[in-house]
């Protein structure tokens, strides 16, 4: 991959990176009332005053949105993301054999690899172990058929972050059989640069000097806070305290 490429994918990222973000704002501006949210009642006044020491309505909102909107919510947007990244910055690299999302020339050993493409270490649940096998092993058997020279070795799975000390059991089975590339392993062998995976990061936190929304985050906690369900609820939880 040439300089020129590598730049082209940091600048794509940007853009898609943009596109997660606008979609995280609108998602942070609809929570405006209790029912919005699915809390934990025997949590919420002690995590409230674990961080604000009260019970106020505006505590409530706070420890309400803040798991929220800095955690699942845009966790949950990365990975609903993760087939437009494919197309938008891997679009070069788009795989046209069925179950698989990308191939492309492995720079540490020269071999084509057909991969499968994950968003993290943890993204995938155990009833998703044996699909995932079961594909890989059909085109195997299809690519045989047709004599292909296909083996174990042109087949993996490649997350997009993460490190390897945190790939999750369900990631380590199908490792038995396939290979899985993680993070830097990845980008690595995708671009032969071992730096990249930090370049991607790097270029991503480029974004967030552009998305510092404070404000929107402060009027969505003025406008939960102000409802009368989180003002009953602070109360009750006051009562109690």
């Amino acid at each position: 991959m040439t300089a020129q490429e590598k730049q082209l994918i940091l600048e794509k990222i940007k853009d898609w990176f943009r596109t997660i973000g606008i979609s995280h704002i609108e998602n942070t501006k609809k929570l405006k009332k209790l029912t919005d949210f699915n809390y934990n009642p025997f949590l919420i006044s002690y995590l409230s005053y674990f961080h604000s020491g009260n019970c106020t309505p505006e505590s409530i909102a706070k420890t309400l949105l803040f798991p929220r909107v800095l955690g699942t919510s845009i966790a949950t947007s990365f990975g609903n993301h993760i087939q437009t990244l494919t197309h938008s910055l891997l679009g070069g690299y788009a795989s046209g054999i069925q179950g698989m999302d990308i191939e492309f020339i492995d720079t540490r050993d020269g071999v084509r690899k057909y991969a499968q493409l994950k968003a993290g270490p943890t993204t995938i649940n155990s009833k998703d172990v044996k699909p995932m096998i079961e594909e890989f092993d059909a085109f195997l058997r299809l690519a045989r058929t047709n004599k292909l020279q296909v083996t174990n070795q042109n087949m993996a799975v490649c997350i997009v972050y993460g490190e390897r000390w945190e790939l999750s059991a369900n990631y380590k089975k199908i490792e038995d059989r396939y290979e899985v590339l993680i993070g830097s392993e990845f980008w690595n062998a995708l671009t032969g640069d071992n730096d990249f995976y930090y370049d991607l990061i790097d270029a991503c936190a480029e974004i967030a000097f552009e998305t510092n929304r404070k404000d929107v985050l402060d009027q969505v906690i003025e406008t939960l806070a102000a409802t009368g369900e989180v003002q009953k609820l602070a109360q009750k939880l006051s009562n109690r305290s």
